[in-house]
């Protein structure tokens, strides 16, 4: 199944507004890899620390922040990374529930969340993930 045509301008735009509304919602962050490095005005699939983009849509394939001690929650708006193959996110401090707007992620083929502090049942939106 082929990815769908896309307007990378402002989609690339879409996912940077999903990938700032994760940083709104850490709530600390104490390497600083988010807060410091997550901005405006560089470009996510240029120098974004944990981001890789795929090279032919030039939209974000890999979110991989593992490791890295930030305290928050997963916001909704992480289901619109619609081309994300992998989310690693284990051995850090997210706490409260997965949106169940992950479930849109089609694409997503690895998920790691081990050693973090979710609540609730996950496992009912996981079979909407085709590729898992």
């Amino acid at each position: 199944m082929p990815f769908p045509a896309t307007s990378s301008t402002s989609l690339a735009t879409d996912d940077q507004f999903a990938l700032l509304a994760l940083k709104a919602h850490i709530t600390l962050d104490p390497y600083q890899v988010l807060t410091a490095d997550w901005t405006n005005s560089s470009s996510v699939c240029n120098s974004w620390i944990g981001i890789t983009c795929s090279s032919s849509h030039q939209r974000v394939a890999s979110l991989n922040i593992s490791n890295t001690g930030p305290t928050g929650t997963i916001p909704s708006q992480l289901g619109n990374l619609s081309f994300l193959v992998s989310l690693d996110l284990k051995y850090n401090f997210f706490s409260v529930t997965l949106p169940q707007e992950l479930s849109h992620l089609h694409w997503l083929e690895i998920i790691a969340l081990r050693i973090n502090n979710f609540s609730g049942d996950i496992l009912m939106w996981f079979g909407f993930l085709p590729k898992l």
